[in-house]
């Protein structure tokens, strides 16, 4: 999923709350612990952002955050078999 078209990286600024650093940190040392390689938090969200691309997802008719995650539900569940 590393398909990368230009090397311009742009440093976003993102608001999380404690329990999305919890979550992202736990993703991390749950690779460290299996993997024995530890993933920061901009590689966690660089490798959503892509897959989310991947599976063509976007955010057409989209207005509430409650609409947005059904969307987010209903594309992984629509690709669960993407590789």
């Amino acid at each position: 999923m590393n398909k990368k078209t230009n090397n311009h990286i742009h440093r976003v600024i993102a608001l999380l709350g404690r329990e999305q650093i919890d979550y992202l940190d736990k993703l991390g040392k749950d690779a460290l612990f299996s993997a024995g390689h530890k993933l920061s938090r901009t590689k966690i969200i660089s490798y959503f952002v892509d897959f989310a691309k991947e599976i063509g997802f976007t955010g057409k008719n989209v207005r509430t955050e409650e609409e947005f995650i059904k969307k987010i539900k209903e594309a992984t569940v629509n690709n669960n078999g993407h590789n």
